[in-house]
């Protein structure tokens, strides 16, 4: 065999045997570990400048404001180590409704999320529920049974390139845009779709948004599909009983919230 490829080779070994099992912050147990944290941040770092690159930021100052306003709000109450990271955000000019956020402490938010995100509440569920698959650690559980599942060789490659020398730099042409919309931005599961609910609006609430904001931000988003749900929903749980959950959800985190604003954290973000 090609000695490259035996490389490539042990190297996968090698990840399959550093994976480990840990649990979720909703008790679920997850395999993880295949990359380590700093190598998924260096990923999130080259996504996010790529992105920025290949799509136009927004000048408009109120909603860059409105958004850097949320999201040091919301990353405020995270707990170890996720608030020992800067986070850092960019919004995007474009129509889609969508929104995500990256290891290493990056959030895209495009300015289509606000033709459904009315106010700071509901905005604050869409950041919040990004920022619950980072500390959920989404994207390793997907890389991982990537890695182990040896169906993205490709993305192997990178990775072993990226941990042992010269094809680091490749890899990082080679990835590119691909990065940010393969790796990164699959869809998710439609479990992780539901533990990011339920992470990010205990996490809004904490931080003094009504956690009814996440409820008004599904209906708006389900009614702007119609037929045909957004992207940032394709995978998501049934309409139906999400909207349940959320509703359940939001009577029981009213008292976060109301403790929040006793506290002095009463955002105002508009």
């Amino acid at each position: 065999m090609h000695a490259k490829a035996v490389a490539v080779g042990v190297t996968i070994a090698l990840m399959v045997a550093a994976c480990a099992t840990t649990t979720s912050p909703t008790g679920r147990t997850q395999y993880v570990g295949a990359v380590s944290q700093s190598q998924l941040d260096q990923m999130g770092l080259q996504a996010f400048a790529q992105a920025k690159a290949d799509t136009p930021l927004s000048k408009d100052a109120r909603l860059n404001a409105t958004v850097g306003c949320v999201v040091r709000a919301v990353t405020a109450q995270l707990p170890p180590p996720w608030n020992g990271i800067r986070w850092d955000y960019a919004v995007f000019q474009k129509d889609e409704a969508n929104a995500w956020a990256l290891p290493g402490g990056k959030i895209g938010v495009y300015t289509g999320i606000f033709q459904v995100a009315k106010d700071q509440d509901q905005l604050a569920a869409v950041i919040a529920h990004e920022i619950g698959h980072v500390v959920s650690r989404h994207h390793d559980e997907r890389i991982t049974r990537q890695l182990v599942a040896q169906t993205g060789l490709g993305v192997a490659g990178a990775l072993a390139g990226s941990r042992y020398g010269e094809a680091a730099q490749q890899t990082t042409g080679q990835l590119g845009g691909a990065l940010l919309q393969g790796t990164f931005l699959l869809p998710n599961s439609r479990v992780q779709e539901s533990e990011a609910d339920v992470v990010g609006q205990d996490l809004m609430a904490k931080a003094g948004f009504d956690p009814e904001g996440a409820v008004a931000l599904w209906r708006n988003m389900a009614a702007a599909g119609g037929a045909r749900p957004p992207q940032w929903l394709s995978t998501h749980p049934d309409p139906a009983s999400r909207l349940r959950e959320l509703q359940a959800r939001a009577a029981g985190l009213v008292p976060t919230m109301q403790a929040a604003r006793a506290q002095g954290r009463n955002p105002h973000c508009r």
